[in-house]
């Protein structure tokens, strides 16, 4: 069964900071930042892109007023919203969850890395995309 279908039902505890009838959020066990928390839709699916549009929107919701709130609580500088798509991509449960990552300095336990790349031919990904 999935981690956070169980922590949804109450068969696992978790810090709870916010529920209403489709949407959890709860402080993330491996707290990378203070504050670090999840949102996540009640309903199973599996990442971002399997999210039905209606509960995506839902989720962002209460994704930026928790972020409002957490910041101003926390007095944090700044903040990272992320989801993983996939295992390659870093996610480890597969059930959608927005990550909400306080920022206090760049010298806090969260890293992410922007390196520049190969060059690419930016004419022809856009081909590829449109």
């Amino acid at each position: 069964m999935c981690i956070f279908c169980s922590i949804v039902k109450g068969e696992i505890p978790a810090t709870r900071i916010y529920e209403d009838d489709t949407v959890l959020a709860i402080l993330d066990i491996s707290q990378v930042t203070k504050g670090h928390t999840l949102v996540i839709p009640k309903q199973h699916t599996e990442n971002f892109m399997s999210c039905e549009p209606e509960l995506m929107k839902h989720v962002m919701e209460v994704a930026q007023m928790l972020a409002k709130r957490i910041m101003e609580r926390t007095h944090a500088e700044g903040m990272n919203v992320l989801s993983n798509i996939h295992e390659v991509a870093g996610q480890s449960v597969m059930h959608f969850h927005v990550h909400l990552i306080p920022r206090y300095s760049e010298q806090d336990a969260c890293v992410i890395r922007f390196d520049k790349s190969d060059p690419q031919d930016l004419d022809a990904i856009g081909t590829l995309l449109k």
